[in-house]
C-alpha cells in the first residue's frame, strides 16, 4: 500500500481533475442528458487507464533528466522509491485496461484507440526535439471528449471535435506557464520548450493569447449545439478563472505557478462540467 501511494503521488493522480470532467462532458452532450452507468463506467476506466499510462512512461522516460533537475529530483524513480520494472508493469497493465474499456463501448472506439496511444507516447519525448511539445501535451487531453462522444454514440462530430481543440488551447496555456518554472535548467539540457525559446515573457504572451482562443471554442460549441445560459455562464466562469491565472503569474514572479496550474485549472474543468450538466437538465 506504501508503494501505490507512492505510485499515485509519483504520476500525480490528482491531476485526473484536468481531463476527466472534460470526458464526462463529451459524453453528457452526447447524450444530451445522464448517459448510462456502463458507458460512464468504461469511460471512466479508459481514461484512469489513458492517464497512468501516459504519466507512468513520461516518468520513465524522463527519469534521468529529473535526478538531474533540482525541481525533480525527489520523484520516486530517480529517489530510487520505485523501480523501473515496477513502473512498466504499471504502464503495461494501464494500456491493456484502456484497450478492453474501449473495446466495452463500441468498435470504432477500439479502432481509434491507437491514435489515443500514439499522443499519449509521443507527448514523452517531444520537448527533447520541438516546443510545440505543450500542444501535444493538448491534443493528448483534447482527445477525452471526443473519445467519450464516440464511445456514447459510435461517431464522429464537429462539437466534440471543438471541443477539444478548446481544450488543446486551454492545457497548452497552462503547461506553458508550468514549463516557466525550468527555462534555465532546460535550456542547459538542450530541451524545448515556448519559454525556453522565446522568453518567460514572450511565452506568457502566448499563453494569455491561447486562453482567449479556448473559450471562443468553447462558446462554438455551445452555439453549435444550441446550449442555454447555464452553460455560457460555466464558460464566463472559465473566463474569470483563466484571467485570475494570468494576474498570479510573471516572468518576474513564478512563485504562485502552483495556485495557477493545479487549483484555478481543476476549478475550472469541474465547474464547467458542473454547469454544463445544469443547463443539460433545466433545459433539454
Amino acid at each position: 500500500m506504501q508503494k501505490f501511494k507512492i505510485f499515485l503521488e509519483m504520476i500525480k493522480f490528482e491531476h485526473t481533475v484536468f481531463a476527466l470532467p472534460f470526458a464526462y462532458l463529451g459524453a453528457f452532450l452526447a447524450s444530451r442528458g445522464l448517459p448510462s452507468a456502463s458507458k460512464l463506467l468504461w469511460i471512466t476506466l479508459a481514461m484512469v487507464g489513458a492517464r497512468t499510462a501516459a504519466m507512468s512512461l513520461n516518468r520513465l522516460l524522463d527519469r534521468h533528466i529529473d535526478a538531474r533537475n533540482p525541481r525533480t529530483a525527489v520523484r520516486a524513480l530517480p529517489s530510487g522509491l520505485l523501480g523501473v520494472g515496477e513502473v512498466y508493469i504499471y504502464v503495461v497493465l494501464s494500456f491493456l485496461l484502456l484497450g478492453y474499456s474501449a473495446y466495452q463501448l463500441n468498435l470504432l472506439a477500439l479502432k481509434l484507440m491507437p491514435i489515443a496511444v500514439f499522443f499519449l507516447v509521443f507527448y514523452s519525448y517531444t520537448k527533447r526535439f520541438t516546443w510545440a511539445c505543450h500542444f501535444v501535451l493538448g491534443v493528448a487531453l483534447g482527445l477525452a471528449p471526443i473519445g467519450a462522444w464516440i464511445g456514447i454514440t459510435g461517431h464522429w462530430a464537429l462539437p466534440p471535435v471543438l471541443l477539444g481543440l478548446g481544450i488543446v488551447a486551454w492545457v497548452a496555456g497552462f503547461d506553458i506557464v508550468y514549463a516557466c518554472q525550468d527555462v534555465e535548467f532546460d535550456r542547459q539540457e538542450g530541451l524545448h520548450s515556448i519559454p525556453a525559446r522565446f522568453g518567460m515573457q514572450r511565452g506568457l504572451e502566448i499563453s494569455g493569447l491561447l486562453h482567449i482562443v479556448a473559450p471562443l471554442l468553447f462558446i462554438a460549441v455551445g452555439l453549435l449545439l444550441q446550449l442555454h445560459v447555464l452553460y455560457y455562464a460555466g464558460v464566463g466562469i472559465a473566463i474569470l478563472l483563466l484571467f485570475r491565472q494570468h494576474r498570479l503569474v510573471s516572468a518576474a514572479d513564478l512563485t504562485k505557478v502552483g495556485i495557477a496550474f493545479f487549483n484555478l485549472n481543476g476549478y475550472l474543468s469541474v465547474l464547467m462540467f458542473v454547469f454544463s450538466v445544469l443547463d443539460l437538465s433545466v433545459f433539454g
